[in-house]
């Protein structure tokens, strides 16, 4: 695959170019700033459930830079698809299982009335 600019690439009508352009970056700018503050509440926290927020922030990031590479013309459209499923399908079952562990049936017994118990392990404020 050839190195073209955005402004042309066949599969992108050229009055939307810019517009791909700007939210692809957006994209990237956005998604390594949430991964920064990820990244800093888990140097924080340092507990696997942030480790595990950090590393789909992480995931995002990629997905953002593949886009950003395949409209320059450096990633193939077919690992562009590759990827962005498997990043999606990763993301999905990496925040599941997060949710899934947030909050375990046995703790729920432990809670009694009154209790500020949140579910989520280590993490509890003494007011």
């Amino acid at each position: 695959m050839d190195y073209t600019t955005p402004f042309d690439i066949g599969w992108v009508d050229p009055e939307f170019a810019p517009v791909l352009l700007a939210v692809i970056c957006l994209a990237v700018v956005g998604t390594t700033a949430l991964l920064g503050v990820g990244l800093v509440a888990y140097l924080q926290r340092r507990s696997s459930r942030y480790l595990l927020i950090t590393v789909v922030l992480g995931l995002l990031v990629a997905r953002s830079i593949i886009g950003l590479g395949t409209v320059f013309g450096l990633v193939p459209m077919t690992i562009h698809h590759l990827v962005g499923h498997g990043v999606d399908f990763s993301i999905a079952a990496l925040v599941l299982y997060i949710v899934y562990r947030s909050r375990s049936p046995s703790r729920d017994r432990y809670a009694g009335p009154g209790s500020s118990d949140d579910g989520i392990e280590g993490e509890h404020v003494k007011e």
